[in-house]
């Protein structure tokens, strides 16, 4: 539990927009888990099957309360730190643009239809490989560099039309493990 209880909030808190449900939901996946410990066939890694148990139980969820629709907060995401290896404070200037940036690019992603979002969260926040990603949501390992491409080009043309970016910077490849 202490390795990946992080990881499943995060993860949870993401799908739900909401700390108590994502707080219900990473309780209930852990005890889910543990109760099919003995069905676990060990063909994909445990934090993927775990992960699977989560997001399962964050979609049945969504879908009893599909009437009601949260809305990101934009401000949780503001505070979350823009590069964690960083050393000291950066500058007030430097950290009020990277704030900016941070609900720019939360809104970008926003904009994402719901398939592509997800894929791109698993890949850039939760650091999923293709392969891992491609379990998780059931879908062809091609399928899922295709809509990284996708979602990758469409939050880079989101932030150069919100002049975050300039329009012809050259977007990061997406590189296979």
């Amino acid at each position: 539990m202490e390795r990946y209880q992080g990881r499943v909030f995060g993860l949870a808190l993401r799908v739900l927009r909401d700390e108590e449900q994502a707080r219900d939901v990473v309780q209930d996946a852990f005890l889910k888990a543990y109760g099919s410990l003995d069905r676990f066939e060990g063909r994909s890694g445990f934090y993927t099957w775990l992960y699977r148990i989560a997001m399962n139980l964050c979609l049945d969820r969504k879908r009893r309360e599909r009437g009601e629709r949260a809305v990101r907060d934009e401000d949780a995401l503001a505070e979350t730190p823009a590069d964690p290896e960083a050393v000291g404070a950066p500058s007030p200037g430097v950290a009020l643009e990277r704030a900016e940036l941070r609900v720019q690019l939360a809104r970008a992603i926003a904009t994402l239809p719901g398939e592509a979002r997800r894929t791109l969260e698993l890949r850039e926040v939760d650091g999923l490989s293709y392969h891992e990603i491609a379990e998780v949501l059931g879908v062809p390992k091609g399928t899922v560099m295709s809509r990284l491409h996708h979602a990758r080009r469409r939050v880079r043309e989101a932030l150069a039309a919100a002049g975050a970016l300039e329009a012809d910077a050259p977007g990061e490849g997406s590189k296979e493990e």
